[in-house]
């Protein structure tokens, strides 16, 4: 499985992945960078995702919603605030209602994605920080950890393909 490593802190409101993939860099940024390749690893295999808007460049906004098996959606949003193609991109990642707009009761967290090239393997890093420990645990007790590591451990087979 590409996830090694999960780790969350209580006392900084930080969640981390980390994954290893047998592909360069390039190839992993690739999928981030382009929304329909996206959509294949975002989100659980039992919540595909559809990606609405998205615009990888500072300033930039991506939307997309997830489908539950029985129609539910549950959609999102992320700002982007850096991009270092094809090393690292940070954003705002927040809920969404469904017509995308943000939902401000729910948790908003500064994500950084990175990828270092180690040899013939990249490892990706995704960094998240919450405003606080409330909004850390609620995303934890949403399933958070479990949602990303299925939706992560689909790029290997998404890259067979």
């Amino acid at each position: 499985m590409p996830v090694t490593h999960v780790s969350h802190d209580n006392e900084s409101h930080t969640l981390t992945f980390i994954a290893e993939f047998a592909a360069p860099r390039e190839r992993l940024w690739q999928i981030y960078a382009d929304p329909r390749q996206l959509e294949k690893i975002w989100g659980p295999p039992s919540y595909p995702a559809t990606f609405v808007d998205h615009d990888l460049s500072p300033g930039g906004r991506v939307t997309y919603y997830m489908t539950g098996q029985e129609g539910a959606r549950h959609a999102g949003y992320w700002e982007i605030t850096e991009v270092d193609e094809p090393n690292s991109f940070t954003f705002i990642d927040g809920f969404a209602d469904e017509n995308l707009n943000p939902v401000s009761t729910l948790p908003v967290s500064t994500n950084r994605f990175s990828f270092e090239q180690r040899g013939a393997q990249t490892v990706l890093t995704f960094h998240s920080t919450y405003a606080s420990v409330a909004d850390l645990q609620q995303v934890l007790d949403m399933g958070v950890v479990e949602g990303a590591t299925s939706a992560i451990n689909q790029i290997d087979e998404f890259i067979a393909s």
